[in-house]
């Protein structure tokens, strides 16, 4: 059975499963018995995480606990690029879409509960919420991966949230600026380990993701197109990974970027570069979606049943100052 964990500036805990009693306690964690200090050095220390998660002492409440990202950096934090479906439907996709990746900064990890802060100079900031992969094993350049031995390779899972600063990413053409800006990144609350069999379960996993309470994104793994044993096989035929390392395998549809629609798109196309994009954004201006100052993001990732949850990640947002000269 899955199992929990989570990072404080203290150490690392596992979370006790919950009884099979009608009542749904507060979760509570206990501390575990590691002097693991990455993620990489506790994935190597399972025998401890299980000892913890087994444990019948009475823990301590996780409400009471400063969650960091479970995942530590450095490390190689890599993502698919439109993976869904109903994403590939917004973003004007038709048609056989190839599989894209690209690197994001390991900088740009923070934690579940820290604020996104917007740059000064980026104007519209979006949402992606995606499961990430954590890697439990080395995968090597030329490896195939087939969803039988999927476990072999991915210790666990994570909310992540790919956030973007969409003027950055459209004008420049430039995926890791844009998406590698420090807290672009929230990672957590949870490492979900998993045991084999949990594996069967991916496809029920369901991704929310809601704005001030407003739900935005609402889709099964389902709905993915390269799902995550063939992604590692193609990712594997250039870049090699890691223990540790952070695999975002795409975001559903519901983001607050929507391609225009097809008259305009080919009115676009015969403008001027600058003509063009100033009209497209004078017009996401009048989008109401972009995240806000004050606004807060909320995420998760479970199977409808609880067998497999990942926590609720919740980040508020917040714009930086510009700097004076």
């Amino acid at each position: 059975m899955s199992v929990n964990v989570l990072r404080t500036a203290d150490g690392w805990w596992a979370v006790l499963p919950r009884t099979p009693s009608g009542k749904t306690p507060a979760p509570r964690a206990v501390r575990i018995d590691t002097e693991a200090v990455t993620t990489a050095e506790l994935l190597a220390d399972r025998a401890a995480v299980n000892d913890a998660a087994a444990s019948t002492e009475p823990g301590t409440p996780v409400a009471e606990l400063m969650a960091l990202s479970p995942v530590t950096t450095p490390c190689r934090v890599v993502a698919q690029m439109v993976n869904y479906s109903s994403h590939a439907r917004d973003s004007g996709f038709t048609g056989d879409i190839p599989p894209t990746f690209f690197r994001k900064a390991s900088g740009s990890i923070s934690g579940p509960y820290d604020t996104v802060v917007r740059p000064a100079h980026v104007k519209f900031l979006d949402y992606e919420v995606e499961l990430g992969l954590v890697m439990g094993a080395p995968l090597p350049v030329g490896t195939t991966v087939t969803e039988q031995d999927l476990p072999s390779y991915v210790a666990g899972l994570v909310v992540t949230n790919d956030v973007s600063a969409r003027d950055v990413q459209l004008t420049k053409g430039q995926f890791y600026e844009s998406k590698s800006y420090p807290t672009f990144t929230p990672a957590g609350p949870y490492l979900t380990l998993l045991d084999p069999e949990d594996f069967a379960r991916l496809l029920d996993l369901r991704l929310r993701l809601s704005v001030n309470g407003e739900l935005r994104q609402d889709h099964t793994l389902s709905d993915m197109i390269v799902r995550p044993a063939r992604a590692l096989t193609l990712l594997a035929r250039f870049q090699a990974l890691a223990p540790g390392d952070l695999l975002l395998t795409g975001t559903p549809g519901g983001t607050a970027l929507k391609a225009p629609p097809k008259a305009v798109e080919k009115i676009g196309a015969l403008l001027p570069p600058a003509v063009k994009w100033k009209s497209f954004f004078n017009r996401q201006a009048k989008n109401p979606l972009y995240l806000r100052e004050g606004d807060v993001i909320t995420a998760t990732i479970a199977t409808p049943d609880g067998r497999i949850d990942l926590g609720e990640q919740r980040t508020p947002v917040t714009y930086a100052q510009a700097e004076t000269r």
